[in-house]
């Protein structure tokens, strides 16, 4: 059977789903957040023993290809993320890296 709400079905699920699409962006921001810990713990100790340049930059690359697929698809909160975890992450490879 053929539906004729040509896409009005997605506009009435969005409706339900703004608390979500706001909710998000709370952990679009305090998600890469959780990073400044580690990074602040290099830059102000000097010190990165134990720290895995090889491993962030894997995270790094990560949160590269995630911010490229929410470019394309004009997703914000995985723009917003990705962009804040790229640059914590890329901090703490040149602090390992420098110490």
């Amino acid at each position: 059977m053929v539906h004729s709400n040509f896409g009005l079905r997605h506009f009435s699920k969005r409706k339900k789903r703004s608390f979500i699409d706001k909710l998000i962006y709370v952990f679009a921001i305090g998600g890469p957040l959780m990073n400044i810990p580690q990074l602040l713990k290099i830059w102000t100790e000097k010190n990165s023993s134990g720290v895995s340049v090889i491993s962030w930059i894997g995270f790094s690359l990560t949160a590269l290809i995630w911010l490229v697929y929410g470019i394309i698809h004009k997703e914000k909160p995985i723009i917003v993320a990705n962009i804040l975890y790229f640059v914590l992450q890329v901090g703490v490879i040149i602090g390992a890296l420098a110490y």
